[in-house]
């Protein structure tokens, strides 16, 4: 079925035609959104005119357009001259394609390469920009000077460091809130002054730069963001104090003092070991300084054969008799195990280290209960192999030899035990006085607080 569409005009009256096949196909696919206008099939002379009018007169006005010559024909328009640049061609044949009844724009531009057409903008644009920056120099100059001021002033509030440290708990979190309200001051300053200058949009885009790259910085910088707030958690909670005796996961030293970004060690050997704080923090801490009282323990083997009670009551006696093991609390002792060839006995003690050294009275005391079990007859066995052969009876040997192990039950005369020698069981201090030395050199910030509590 065929579709007339007829147009009316002062001048003339023009019919189309929309053939049958179009509207076939509109029939039949979807309809869009958005209906293409139908152009009609002829079109005036004095439409053509008007449009050649219309666009000629928009052009007239603009100065970059004003050489653009213009031709309608059909309700094409077709414009040519000469163009500065690409934008200034789109931008004329956007303008011609608005103008009502045109139905497409042929461009046909020549650029134009005259010194004085493509420079002179250019030095007009920058003597304009430079004329309005001269005029804005005192504006300018207020924002800055407020800017400056604040700045200064959030600097002088930083630098009164009595005032930080007496409001928090140690030297560290003053100095984190110090350079927080100096930051903050900046921040205010540089906002007032862009908001003074009408550029707070400016500030807007800096501030939305500074947030995507503070965030790849923060993934890059995590293990330090994590050493950093390891070191205000540790400088708050205090786990230690200066000098103490501590084992660290499995490294064991005197403290020296605790940084900002690590906990420096004297070791048993004299070395300096730095641990980050990251680790400090996530690390089992063993401070042996903290409680003075501490225990030993050690054993010792008897004969299968012999009494073990009475081995426990030889041991601790011979133990309480030494002049630094502590009545209380008292030294104790327990059947740890029975062994092949032999029965385990545990023995512990408690020495004060600030009077005794924890290592050598251990070892002063393993002696005094070994030698008074031997003078009361106990044999400390090694273990011992029975061979048995078919026909003979069996040889008992001593681990290691081809020769009788020695009979280790039966009459056994005590012995006289040896005469006791001194141990010298004074605390050792010389990496304590090492410690001391190093704190007192080198002057370093210490986030060791011995006003606060120790967790």
């Amino acid at each position: 079925m065929a579709i007339w569409s007829i147009g009316l005009n002062p001048d003339i009256l023009s019919v189309g035609f929309v053939g049958t096949a179009h509207a076939q196909t509109e029939a039949s696919e979807p309809q869009n959104d958005k209906i293409e206008p139908i152009i009609s099939a002829t079109v005036a002379e004095s439409d053509d005119q008007a449009i050649l009018e219309r666009i000629s007169g928009i052009f007239a006005e603009i100065e970059e357009f004003s050489a653009i010559k213009v031709s309608v024909e059909s309700g094409v328009v077709n414009l040519t001259g000469p163009i500065k640049n690409q934008d200034d061609a789109a931008r004329a044949q956007s303008i011609a394609q608005r103008v009502s009844g045109v139905v497409t724009v042929d461009t046909d531009f020549d650029r134009d390469l005259s010194v004085d057409g493509n420079v002179e903008p250019v030095v007009s644009d920058l003597a304009d920009s430079v004329n309005k920056f001269v005029g804005a120099l005192p504006l300018i100059g207020i924002a800055f000077a407020i800017a400056l001021g604040i700045g200064f002033l959030g600097h002088l509030l930083a630098s009164v460091k009595a005032f930080w440290i007496r409001i928090t708990p140690n030297i560290f979190l003053a100095e984190l809130l110090a350079t927080s309200v100096r930051v903050i001051f900046i921040g205010l300053g540089l906002f007032i002054a862009l908001d003074i200058l009408n550029a707070t949009a400016i500030l807007g885009a800096v501030l939305g730069g500074a947030g995507v790259i503070g965030l790849a910085i923060g993934f890059a910088l995590r293990d330090t963001v994590d050493n950093y707030v390891s070191s205000i958690m540790l400088s708050i909670r205090q786990p230690f104090r200066a000098n103490d005796h501590v084992l660290i996961g499995d490294r064991e030293g005197r403290v020296v003092r605790l940084s900002s970004r690590a906990t420096i060690l004297m070791t048993l050997e004299g070395n300096h070991l730095r641990i980050p704080n990251s680790t400090v923090f996530k690390a089992e801490i063993l401070n042996y300084s903290r409680n003075p009282q501490r225990r030993f323990t050690f054993e010792l083997g008897v004969d299968a054969d012999d009494d073990p009670a009475a081995a426990v009551k030889t041991g601790l006696k011979a133990i309480n008799a030494q002049d630094f093991i502590l009545d209380d609390p008292a030294a104790t002792a327990e059947i740890r195990e029975v062994g092949d060839s032999n029965i385990v006995i545990a023995f512990h003690g408690w020495v004060d280290q600030r009077e005794t050294d924890f290592k050598k009275a251990r070892g002063a005391a393993i002696r005094a209960a070994k030698n008074a079990l031997e003078a009361e007859g106990f044999a400390l066995p090694e273990p011992i192999y029975r061979l048995r052969f078919d026909g003979a009876p069996p040889i008992a040997l001593q681990a290691g030899t081809d020769r009788p192990a020695p009979e280790t039950s039966g009459n056994i005369k005590k012995t006289t035990p040896p005469q006791e020698q001194d141990f010298d069981v004074s605390p050792e201090t010389h990496v304590e006085r090492l410690v001391g030395d190093e704190r007192a050199e080198h002057g370093e910030a210490d986030l060791l607080d011995g006003d606060q509590p120790v967790e």
